[in-house]
């Protein structure tokens, strides 16, 4: 006979031993009201918007002009190369930080 314990998560949806659960890489906010500011994280998918995350990879400020975005690319290529899936916010972050890296404005920043 199962446990309560196995049950709970049997029902919640929790892999069982051995068996892993979808990563996502998204954001999670964490700016005051009124002022976002978001943290780019792997999660796993059940997890709460702002949930404990497994790794912060990075940060998104959209406020400045431009948006200033950091993130750490190498880990966040170690997470893709686990199977770990990009929302489309973050996938376009990322591109947008590929480019500012590059020096090429992106499509939102203004021409001075």
């Amino acid at each position: 006979m199962k446990s309560a314990l196995a049950r709970t998560r049997q029902m919640e949806g929790f892999p069982r031993h051995g068996e892993r659960g979808m990563v996502k890489i998204r954001l999670a906010r964490v700016g005051a009201k009124k002022r976002p500011f978001y943290r780019v994280v792997a999660i796993d998918v059940r997890r709460h918007r702002d949930g404990r995350p497994l790794e912060f990879l990075g940060t998104y400020d959209p406020r400045p002009q431009p948006a200033k975005i950091v993130i750490k690319t190498e880990r966040l290529e170690a997470w893709i190369a686990k199977g770990a899936q990009l929302t489309p916010t973050v996938r376009s972050l990322v591109r947008r930080a590929r480019r500012q890296a590059r020096g090429t404005p992106s499509s939102g920043a203004a021409a001075q």
